[in-house]
């Protein structure tokens, strides 16, 4: 591959890492769909083997990043109708407000939900806050794979 087509496929895993910081783009679809591209076109069993180490390590913290967080979650008591409440009035936030709406809608629709659920404000918020805890630590692990992912890119990229 070029070196001006290594740089285009560099660009779009950091709009990958960006995507998966504020979730208005799909992220790791980008970094994993830009290094597949950079495998197929670069070719070879060094390119194809790294592919499949970033994909590995993307596919590990998708797992990682529901599971880990979602116990936690449960063990708080937080149900996932209050998170589903969340994120539709998230993604109403949004549109409603952009860019940030999505997070002021995430927060309040959990809390409304959790506020007629509990029936108190000091618990509704303290459900609500171990809710955004859960969603900081999801995110969290994602980058975390996505670095890792771009780390072994860049790495293959620079001695391929």
């Amino acid at each position: 591959m070029s070196a001006s087509g290594e740089v285009l496929v560099g660009l779009a895993i950091l709009i990958g890492l960006v995507g998966v910081v504020l979730p208005v783009l799909p992220g790791v679809l980008l970094i994993a769909a830009a290094i597949g591209v950079w495998a197929f076109v670069t070719g070879g069993a060094t390119a194809w083997t790294v592919f499949a180490v970033c994909a590995t390590l993307l596919v590990a913290s998708g797992v990682i990043k529901y599971a880990w967080p979602g116990r936690k979650l449960k063990e708080a008591g937080v149900p996932n109708r209050s998170l589903l409440i969340g994120a539709i009035l998230g993604i109403v936030g949004f549109f409603v407000i952009p860019v940030i709406g999505l997070f002021v809608g995430f927060v309040l629709g959990v809390y409304l939900s959790e506020l007629n659920r509990l029936q108190t404000q000091q618990t509704a918020w303290v459900s609500t806050k171990h809710a955004l805890k859960g969603v900081g630590l999801s995110i969290l692990i994602e980058l975390f794979g996505a670095l890792l992912a771009a780390g072994v890119w860049l790495v293959a990229a620079l001695a391929v």
